[in-house]
């Protein structure tokens, strides 16, 4: 029987968020509807439990912004400032490039994870979360996102 994460052992879960793999119904961006959810979480509640805080506006939210040349801080004031979720697709709209070069960024971001130094990151967190077992079925930070929040068994 395969594995599951030891619960807790990546802190706080939130269900609520997309997959990283679900587009942006208008830009075709995989993570920017994640990246969206966090940002209105943090509207929502203040801030985001300390799992999902120590990567917000870093990590992936912020290698999608280098790509997309813009500040994640501009994302996320967007968000908190916005009434409707039509105002924040007006704003998105005004500050990201006319071509996101959604192919090339969607083909990066699935990738990451499988150079030398990615697989000995998936490792060590598999390992953490106690499913050291599923280090060749787990090939992208993420499927390990994923994995994590229950989305693949």
């Amino acid at each position: 029987m395969l594995s599951r994460p030891i619960p807790g052992s990546t802190g706080d879960i939130l269900t609520s968020l997309p997959s990283p793999y679900e587009p942006h119904p208008a830009t075709g961006l995989l993570h920017l509807p994640r990246f969206l959810a966090k940002c209105h979480h943090v509207k929502q509640h203040g801030s985001l439990p300390p799992s999902y805080a120590k990567n917000y506006k870093r990590g992936c939210d912020r290698f999608l912004c280098q790509h997309l040349g813009i500040d994640p801080a501009a994302v996320e004031k967007i968000v908190l400032e916005s009434a409707t979720d039509t105002e924040i697709e007006t704003k998105l709209r005004q500050i990201l490039p006319t071509d996101v070069r959604a192919a090339a960024w969607n083909r990066r971001y699935v990738q990451m994870g499988m150079s030398t130094a990615g697989r000995e990151f998936l490792k060590e967190a598999l390992t953490n979360m106690g499913c050291a077992d599923r280090a060749d079925a787990i090939k992208s930070v993420p499927d390990l996102i994923d994995f994590d929040e229950g989305r693949i068994e």
